[in-house]
C-alpha cells in the first residue's frame, strides 16, 4: 500500500519546528478532560488494570493505548478520546499497569511489547461489540502493531482496524536517538518518572529489584538495561528491544492498518519509517507528514488536532486516497 506524504497539514511558525510540536501539546494544550468511568479489570495473574470508559452503548469500540509513562490523561488521549466518542464510538482508554495513580501488585509492570494486557481487555469486552479497532501512540503504538502482526495471540476476528501514531517501529534504533544530546530533556523526564517507579517496586520486591543500579542509570537505555528487560525476562536492553520491535511484525499484518509518522519526530530514528514493508504489505498505509513532532500535529485555538481528525477519517473509512504518494 502506498507511503504518502500528505500536504493538508501545514503549522505556522514556530510549529514547524519538531521539538516546539512536541512540547507544546504536553505543557499547554487546554481541553476538558472527557467524562471517563474507571473500572479495575483482574489480571489472569492476579494484577489489577484500570481501564476509563466513554460508553454510549455504541457496537463499535476504540481502545487506545498511550505512550511511555503516559495514562488515560495525556492530552492525545483524551483528544483522540472526545472525536471519537462524539462520532459515535465507545471508547476504552487504558493504563497500563504503574500508570493509573497506584501501582500494580506484581513485579511486571508494562513495556513496549507487552502485549497480554491489551489481550485481556479485548477478551473481556469483545461480546458487547460488534466492531473493534486499536489506537496507539509512541510505545502503546508499537504495542498495538506488535499485537497484530506477531501471532503471538488469535486476532479476534472483530478487530477490524489498527492505527499506530508516531511510533520506535525499530526499538533500538529509537533508544539511540532519544540518548542523544538534542533530546536529553525528554530523557531526563522519562527517567525521573521511571526511576521513582524503580524505587517504588523495590520497596515491594526488595529482593528481587537491585536498586543500586540506579546509579547507573544515566540514559533511557541503561534503565532498559538493568530494569525494563531483566524484569520482564529479557537478558539484557538489547534483547527486549530486538524481541519486540514492531517492525519486524509488519509484514504480517493482515488488517487495514494506518502509520503515522511525522518526519519531523525528534524520537524517531531513520529505522523508524518503514517504508519497504509499507510498500510491501497492502494492509499497510505509511502517512508521513514533513511537520508534526512527536505525538504534535498541534493546530492551537482548535478542538482537535490533525492527527485527531486523521485517525477519525481512517476509521470512519473516508479513505486517505487524496494524498500523493510518496
Amino acid at each position: 500500500m502506498p507511503v504518502i506524504t500528505p500536504t493538508d497539514y501545514n503549522p505556522f511558525f514556530p510549529f514547524t519546528n519538531g521539538h516546539i510540536n512536541t512540547i507544546f501539546p504536553a505543557v499547554f494544550r487546554n481541553q476538558a478532560p472527557p467524562p471517563y468511568r474507571r473500572e479495575r479489570i483482574t489480571t489472569p495473574d492476579n494484577d489489577f488494570l484500570d481501564i476509563d470508559h466513554l460508553h454510549n452503548g455504541n457496537k463499535r469500540l476504540a481502545i487506545l493505548c498511550h505512550g511511555l509513562e503516559g495514562s488515560s490523561s495525556s492530552q492525545y488521549i483524551q483528544g483522540t478520546a472526545r472525536i471519537l466518542h462524539a462520532n459515535d464510538w465507545d471508547v476504552i482508554a487504558m493504563n497500563y499497569r504503574s500508570c493509573s495513580g497506584e501501582m500494580n501488585r506484581q513485579l511486571r509492570m508494562y513495556h513496549s511489547g507487552a502485549t497480554i494486557d491489551l489481550h485481556t481487555i479485548i477478551d473481556q469486552k469483545e461480546a458487547d461489540y460488534e466492531r473493534i479497532v486499536l489506537v496507539g501512540f509512541s510505545l502503546g503504538g508499537n504495542m498495538v502493531l506488535k499485537y497484530i502482526g506477531d501471532g503471538i495471540y488469535p486476532l479476534n476476528s472483530k478487530i477490524e482496524k489498527a492505527v499506530a501514531v508516531s511510533v520506535p517501529v525499530d526499538l533500538m534504533g529509537g533508544s539511540i536517538e532519544i540518548s542523544k544530546r538534542k533530546n536529553r530533556i525528554y530523557d531526563r523526564r522519562f527517567l525521573k518518572s521511571l526511576n521513582e517507579k524503580a524505587l517504588k517496586k523495590h520497596q515491594q520486591f526488595p529482593e528481587v529489584i537491585r536498586i543500586e543500579d540506579l546509579n547507573k542509570v544515566k540514559t533511557l537505555s541503561d534503565f532498559d538495561n538493568y530494569f525494563t528487560g531483566p524484569i520482564h525476562g529479557f537478558k539484557d536492553a538489547a534483547d527486549y528491544y530486538q524481541k519486540c520491535n514492531s517492525k519486524q511484525f509488519l509484514t504480517a499484518i493482515k488488517i487495514p492498518t494506518l502509520i503515522l509518522q511525522a518526519q519531523d519526530d525528534p524520537f524517531l530514528s531513520k529505522s523508524c519509517f518503514p517504508i519497504e514493508e509499507a510498500k510491501a504489505n497492502k494492509q499497510l498505509t505509511l502517512l508521513i507528514p514533513k511537520y508534526g513532532g512527536h505525538v504534535g500535529f498541534s493546530i492551537p485555538g482548535k478542538d482537535h488536532y490533525w492527527e485527531e481528525l486523521k485517525i477519525l477519517e481512517y476509521l470512519n473509512e473516508a479513505g486517505l486516497s487524496a494524498y500523493t504518494s510518496y
